[in-house]
């Protein structure tokens, strides 16, 4: 009986070996980071952002030049007022700062939302490219090796130049 099941399992598994080699894997690789850099629309976004960029620093430039204003004035004045003054113009500094700095947060958060809006179409374009060119040319898996995250590999098919000739790039 023993002889039976042990016969059985190493037929499956030449079986299970035979067809596996059959099924070939292939991989291939692209940097995401360096595609990204050549996307049609990437330098409008950038400029787009560059421009965002810009107004919010005047906004808060703005607001740095008043509260510079408010904690001068409560400086030079702060000996001569009473004590409700006092502590009215300090929480008027307190709150200009605390607006500035939740500014600063929503500011960065916006940029960062922006961002990723205007960069979404880029992306899904490029993603798409490459899935066709995988499709295409039989790829089991594409690596990215913009984002390190391959630690190791065996030799594989830089796909680059087939999914630049998919976009129309050069």
């Amino acid at each position: 009986m023993k002889k039976k099941l042990i016969a059985i399992v190493m037929a499956l598994l030449c079986v299970g070996g035979s067809a596996m080699a059959q099924n070939r894997i292939k991989l291939g690789h692209i940097n995401s980071s360096e595609l990204m850099q050549i996307m049609p629309g990437r330098d409008s976004v950038m400029a787009v952002l560059q421009a965002e960029v810009e107004e919010l620093q005047e906004t808060l430039k703005s607001m740095q030049t008043e509260a510079e204003k408010r904690y001068n004035d409560y400086q030079a004045n702060k000996a001569g007022w009473t004590e409700l003054i006092r502590q009215t113009k300090e929480r008027e500094v307190q709150d200009m700062m605390a607006r500035m700095q939740e500014f600063q947060e929503n500011a960065q958060k916006q940029l960062q939302e922006r961002e990723a809006k205007l960069t979404k179409p880029i992306i899904d374009r490029a993603k798409k490219a490459i899935e066709d060119v995988a499709k295409e040319n039989g790829y089991s898996y594409i690596f990215d090796t913009g984002t390190s995250a391959l630690l190791y590999s065996q030799d594989s098919d830089d796909i680059m130049p087939q999914v630049k000739a998919k976009l129309g790039l050069k």
